[in-house]
């Protein structure tokens, strides 16, 4: 683990000005596709970043590195970002740098495990005008600034976003389980009084990345993005023993590269090992692409063979919301 701390990127200043290209998304023939992952995992946060709070949970590491370790054996570069070395600076410079390099045909594994936020939306751009976060180690990474990244990826790149984390913005009841898994369980939300002391200590930073960062809608970005989310918006995700559930879930139907379906099937075989109180989400977002979610999961080659079934659209809940929830895509 220390190893895996001492490989993260050193933190860069923070830039807030984004760019991005459109165009059509063309697959053609080229070199050998190249896969990259990007795995984020916080046991805790910088307190002194959260008025005090330090966030503390138990298996966000170990999350972050059971996908980098499907992720090295389905062929892709994996990058670790574990709790300190998870800045908001060194996330966004490592997907800055899989945006440059990815091409036409390849792909990008970006998973996050941690808590989840929101903060005040001043752009408009969410129907409940709350911004979703991620909770990184020295602050809120707001989904503006995530989708503003997305857009700099190229045409037919792939993008597969897996998110095991929540949010506290939804008045979501607290699910009624023994006590036994309640005391053994965590919730991934940072807790409304220190989300609203973090936001109103750093409201000026806030607002001035809400500001400088373009509003993004869905044909904005070029790449084609599937996410897959630890539960619904009016739920919590939950973690217990050594993964979050969904993470659990997640491994478990994986089955160490046994499964052999596209990804609505990978969504819901997931789904019905999880508990009723948390149900994982489906969103697509940006170029529509039916044969990456057509493919096994991770899967690199964008021309692999495809083992597959058709199912109607009842068989799983698919959120279609063109600006979903992109950071809390779990809630």
């Amino acid at each position: 683990m220390d190893k895996a701390r001492r490989a993260g990127i050193n933190q860069i200043p923070l830039e807030i000005d984004y760019g991005g290209s459109r165009g059509l998304t063309i697959i053609t023939s080229g070199s050998r596709p190249k896969g990259m992952a990007i795995n984020i995992g916080l046991n805790r946060v910088d307190p002194h970043a959260y008025q005090g709070w330090d966030g503390r949970l138990n298996a966000c590491e170990n999350d972050a590195q059971a996908m980098a370790a499907i992720a090295q054996r389905r062929g892709f570069n994996s990058q670790l970002l574990l709790t300190e070395n998870a800045t908001v600076a060194a996330v966004r410079e490592t997907i800055r740098k899989a945006a440059l390099t990815l091409n036409t045909g390849d792909i990008l594994l970006l998973t996050y495990s941690g808590h989840g936020s929101q903060v005040p939306d001043l752009n408009g751009d969410e129907t409940d005008n709350l911004d979703e976060t991620w909770v990184l180690y020295d602050r809120q990474m707001i989904d503006d600034e995530l989708y503003s990244l997305f857009r700099q990826f190229k045409p037919g790149v792939r993008i597969l976003l897996i998110s095991d984390s929540c949010h506290s913005g939804t008045l979501a009841r607290v699910p009624n389980f023994d006590s036994a898994a309640s005391e053994n369980s965590q919730v991934r939300t940072m807790p409304i009084e220190f989300r609203n002391r973090n936001y109103y200590a750093q409201q000026n930073l806030y607002q001035q990345i809400r500001r400088t960062t373009a509003r993004v809608e869905e044909n904005d970005v070029d790449a084609s993005i599937i996410l897959l989310a630890a539960c619904q918006d009016n739920q919590l995700a939950y973690e217990a023993g050594k993964q979050g559930q969904f993470t659990q879930a997640l491994l478990d139907t994986w089955n160490e590269g046994q499964f052999n379906q596209g990804y609505v099937r990978f969504h819901r075989d997931i789904s019905q090992r999880m508990p009723t109180y948390q149900s994982p989400n489906y969103y697509k977002v940006g170029s529509p692409n039916l044969t990456f979610e057509q493919q096994i999961p991770f899967t690199i080659d964008p021309d692999a063979q495809r083992e597959y079934v058709p199912i109607s659209d009842s068989e799983v809940n698919q959120e279609l919301n063109p600006i979903a929830p992109l950071l809390v895509m779990s809630v």
